[in-house]
């Protein structure tokens, strides 16, 4: 509820300060950002520091605590993935590695008009970061990108982050109508896209298609309900508008974020 960290993992906190030094209050406190999104104003109260110094001690020492956490974001072995896929994938999608997804976070408007630009989201309406999610299909995160401003597309972010170099051939992703433009360059490296079929205007959708799209529907749900874990640290939540100053450590709320997530309960039982 606080951290982020079940009793059960609660000895990381414990690994944390023996790797990076970091004073184990001070880990709290930035977990304790990062899961309540917690004013300077509250943390200064609840560690007898002054408002500016728990700001630095935020700002320092998220990265650090990143890069430890980042190793429980794992990339998997599509042979790995197989041998655990959940009943629902195994007749007809069982070649499916990973499900992909973007999610958006609300930031302040920007001071400069070419950022106000890059950042400003048709879809939210506002300013976002955008960030591309992968999850293997029993619900375990094995991919978050950097943040990319919330002008840039789907297809665009995949394009320009590392995500394509971790897959192998034959590899199958699953995913949303909003990735149709990746299938080309997906095609090119060996690797499978499997979407709802599109629809075109005026157009309806056979009964198979209807099928088609319900199934792979309800197969994607783990991406969301994944997505929707990632929202449960108020940081990243709907509407929780990030401020200037912690935009720029925001691709690490978002990395231990995820990676606490895998050290939760499995999402299918």
């Amino acid at each position: 509820m606080y951290i982020g960290i079940s009793k059960e993992c609660y000895f990381l906190i414990e690994l944390l300060h023996r790797h990076t030094n970091i004073n184990r209050e001070h880990i709290l406190l930035c977990l304790k950002k990062n899961r309540l999104n917690s004013t300077f104003s509250e943390l200064e109260d609840n560690f007898g520091i002054s408002l500016s110094y728990a700001s630095k001690l935020f700002l320092r020492n998220l990265p650090i605590i990143s890069s430890f956490l980042k190793p429980f974001i794992v990339n998997l072995d599509k042979n790995l993935i197989k041998r655990n896929l959940p009943i629902a994938f195994r007749h007809n999608y069982h070649n499916v590695s990973c499900i992909i997804d973007c999610l958006e976070i609300d930031i302040q408007k920007p001071s400069k008009a070419l950022h106000q630009a890059l950042t400003w989201s048709e879809y939210k309406k506002g300013n976002t970061v955008k960030y591309l999610i992968s999850c293997t299909p029993n619900g375990l995160v094995n991919y978050v990108s950097q943040g990319f401003g919330g002008r840039a597309s789907d297809v665009t972010i995949v394009e320009n982050c590392n995500f394509l170099d971790g897959l192998q051939q034959g590899t199958c992703i699953l995913a949303d109508r909003g990735f149709k433009h990746l299938e080309q360059i997906l095609h090119e490296k060996g690797i499978k896209l499997l979407r709802p079929p599109s629809v075109n205007a005026g157009a309806k959708l056979s009964k198979t298609e209807v099928r088609q799209t319900k199934i792979i529907a309800s197969l994607r749900i783990h991406i969301e309900r994944v997505i929707r874990r990632v929202r449960e640290f108020h940081m990243l939540k709907q509407h929780s508008v990030i401020n200037t100053n912690i935009c720029r450590v925001l691709d690490h709320v978002i990395i231990i974020a995820c990676a606490l997530i895998n050290l939760q309960d499995s999402l299918i039982k």
